[in-house]
């Protein structure tokens, strides 16, 4: 059976890099497929490979760098991953979620997820962006959750709320914010649901996720939402929608994921500049009593 993380392990990875960098982030932030460029916008960056950090996995996916880079959003202290990890890489779950913790113990209070997602919802087009307002756990229905196994109490809580996941009044400054932007299409918010992947859906699996009350589906995101919220830190996050999922069994179309990576390079700019914004919305770190 496969050695699970202690908290000695999560406890060296966050020393490590706290030695090897001046930058103390009170932010994270992990990119999705095709999201990657949003690194390119920070300020005294200073960059790692997933390979030099200890305990870190690797990243095996096209449109995901594999670097963790520091730096400054729009004055906010950052740690961006550039590329995550997936269960259908072939990692565990525990594995997928190792960032998230390592973040924490190095001090970061807020979690900013990205994602690239197909349109369940029919008023969804695609370049649209859905702030994402809950989740469906999938994969936690047949018993897939990070917070499997013995519960360490540093961590969290044995059985956190998820009914609050996304913050409400980050959700709310989003929408302000996109009002500042003065985009054409509004700012979509709505349920994503997590699937293992990596094979898209079938039409009949769409079907199904759409009446669960679905409006983006992706193949990510969610665990590390979980284990975020588990350790108390403040998530917000998004979706982008890079397709839109085949509903029609007549359709030609087929998901792809250069249409994915595509989608993501053609709105780069517009999720740049919404997330810097966003940067000054969040409430400034607490300070030591």
């Amino acid at each position: 059976m496969e050695k699970r993380f202690k908290y000695d392990d999560y406890q060296n990875t966050s020393e490590w890099l706290l030695c090897h960098t001046k930058h103390r982030p009170q932010v994270a932030v992990i990119c999705g497929s095709g999201l990657g460029n949003l690194v390119e916008k920070l300020t005294d960056s200073q960059s790692f490979d997933y390979s030099e950090i200890p305990n870190f996995p690797q990243s095996t996916v096209p449109g995901h760098a594999g670097r963790l880079v520091f730096g400054f959003l729009n004055g906010r202290a950052c740690v961006m991953m550039q590329g995550r990890f997936h269960m259908y890489e072939g990692y565990s779950i525990w594995k997928v979620t190792f960032p998230v913790r390592v973040f924490f113990l190095m001090g970061v209070d807020t979690l900013v997820v990205t994602n690239a997602a197909g349109g369940l919802n029919p008023e969804f087009e695609v370049g649209d962006i859905m702030l994402i307002r809950d989740h469906i756990n999938l994969p936690g229905f047949s018993g897939v959750n990070p917070l499997i196994g013995p519960n360490d109490g540093r961590f969290g809580l044995r059985f956190p709320a998820m009914s609050d996941a996304y913050d409400r009044e980050m959700r709310q400054k989003a929408h302000r914010a996109w009002q500042q932007m003065g985009e054409q299409r509004e700012l979509k918010e709505g349920t994503y649901v997590m699937v293992a992947g990596p094979s898209f859906e079938t039409v009949a699996e769409s079907w199904l996720l759409q009446k669960l009350g679905a409006d983006a589906v992706g193949m990510s995101t969610v665990p590390e939402v979980i284990v975020a919220r588990h350790c108390g830190l403040r998530v917000f996050g998004f979706s982008l929608i890079t397709n839109k999922v085949v509903l029609d069994y007549e359709a030609q179309e087929k998901a792809n994921h250069e249409e994915v990576l595509e989608a993501g390079r053609q709105a780069a700019q517009k999720l740049e500049r919404f997330v810097s914004i966003l940067m000054t919305s969040i409430p400034p770190p607490a300070k030591a009593s």
